[in-house]
Order: structure tokens, then sequence, then C-alpha cells
């Protein structure tokens, strides 16, 4: 083999080491997205679009501004408060009607399409009712976001229910376990990594409901803040409050990641969770 060969080689091998460390590394690969999608979103803002519109150098600069305001702090409570109260509801509601489906034939039989079919229309079809209902108050972005967190819940946790290996159920009977107690002892944590499921899409459903609720009935909040600074051409100070939502977001998915490898180790335990 040649000298050229042997260069040729060791490149390759130098190649292939880098490449391998670098896919060994999610957090590298996420900053180097990130990096490239916020210099692509700098370049063409610069080159072709107006100066009003947001980029993230004027983001940036917005943010010691945005977050000391008042209004900004306020607003972020309201919302969160609410898509808080919302979920917790859904949860409660959705994991009752959730069990009940999932272990009684007759009742999912009687509540499966009816399920099915509210969780596939668009919250913004329903808000209009909502604000009739409730008027345009906090009540009604109360119940948009209950609406849109509720049906994925419930379709996790039926599912789950019905999953649970019959053979647990057997032995509970054959121990005179009561319908109740089975339930909470046997069906519910087997259908947890279900549920868990059912709560990441519910909270994601959640803080869009009462945004697009804050849009439509210009009511306080988060949601009309955005809007406000977009109608009045502060695209970077309502860019601070887009980011703030998917920080909640991505927090969300964080905490339920974390709860779910410390409470219920057993559940993918063979599974890396970068």
């Amino acid at each position: 083999m040649s000298t050229s060969d042997l260069s040729v080689s060791a490149g390759r091998v130098l190649a292939s080491g880098r490449s391998t460390s670098l896919a060994s590394s999610p957090l590298l690969l996420r900053l180097l997205a990130g990096l490239v999608i916020l210099l692509l979103w700098e370049g063409v803002v610069r080159g072709f679009a107006p100066a009003y519109v947001a980029k993230p150098s004027g983001v940036v600069m917005a943010i010691p501004k945005v977050i000391v305001n008042p209004a900004f702090l306020e607003a972020t409570a309201i919302t969160l408060t609410a898509v808080a109260q919302g979920l917790a509801i859904a949860l409660v509601m959705g994991t009752i009607i959730g069990l009940i489906m999932g272990r009684s034939v007759v009742v999912e039989r009687m509540l499966r399409h009816y399920v099915n079919g509210f969780y596939a229309v668009p919250m913004i079809i329903v808000l209009p009712l909502f604000s009739l209902w409730f008027g345009y108050s906090g009540a009604a972005r109360l119940a948009t976001i209950v609406f849109a967190a509720l049906f994925s819940i419930i379709v996790n946790v039926a599912d789950g229910a019905k999953s649970v290996p019959r053979e647990y159920l057997e032995v509970a009977r054959s121990f005179r376990s009561g319908r109740v107690r089975m339930l909470r002892e046997i069906v519910l944590p087997a259908a947890m990594p279900y549920f868990l499921a059912g709560v990441r899409l519910a909270a994601g459903r959640a803080l869009i409901g009462a945004v697009v609720a804050e849009f439509f009935t210009a009511i306080g909040g988060l949601g009309y803040f955005i809007l406000y600074q977009s109608r009045t051409f502060h695209h970077d100070e309502a860019f601070v409050g887009v980011m703030l939502l998917a920080a909640f977001g991505v927090g969300f998915e964080v905490f339920v990641n974390w709860c779910t490898r410390h409470f219920m180790p057993w559940y993918r335990r063979d599974e890396k969770t970068d």
C-alpha cells in the first residue's frame, strides 16, 4: 500500500471518528441545528424582509426590556395559571372517563366515537360557542383549555386500561379484590405510560387553547400580549412571548421525562432518554 493510500485511509478513519462522536452527543447536535436555523433566519430577514420583521438579533436585544415589563409578567401569570387550572380539570376528568371506558365494553361502545369525534374537532370551531355561553371572559378561556386537553387524555388512558394483562386481573379476582381497588392499584399503574403520553399531548393542546382563546376573545394573557405587539409592529417583543411559550412546552416535556425515569424506572429501562 502506497503512502497516499495510507493517508486517505487515515483521513477516512478520522472523519468517521468525528461523525461518530458528533452523533453520540445529542446536546451538540441540538445546538448545531439551532445555530444553523438562527443564522438562516437572520440572513433571510436581513436580505428579503421589511425592517420591522423579527430577527434573532432583535429578539435577543428585546428580551431584557420585555421580561421586566409589568404587562408581560402579568399576562404570563394569567395564561399559565389558566393553563394549570384547565389541565388539572382535564387530567381528573379524563383519567376517570378513560379508566371507565377502558374497563367497560358497554361504556366504550357508547362513548368511543363521540370522544374520537370531539378529539378531531379544531378548538377554534368551538370557541365562538364558549364565548356565547361564558362571555368574553376567563371562563371561556378555561372551557377552551379543558376541551383542548380532555380528549387526548381520555383516548390514551382508555387504551392503557384495555392493555392491562388479563393475568393481573385474574390474580386480583382470586384474592377477592373489588372493582374499584383493581382500578386504583392495578389498572391505573399499568396504564401510567399511556397516561403520560396523554399528558404530553394535553399540555401542548392546553397551551394552544389558551392562546387561541386570548387571540379571539381579546382577554388579558400572553396570547393577547403577542397579538397586540404584532399589530403594533413590535415583532421582536412579540417573539419573546412566543419563545416563552416554546420554553414552557420544552420544560414540561423535560419534567414528564424526569418523572418517568424517577417514578417508573421499569418503563423503557432499556432505552436511553436523551
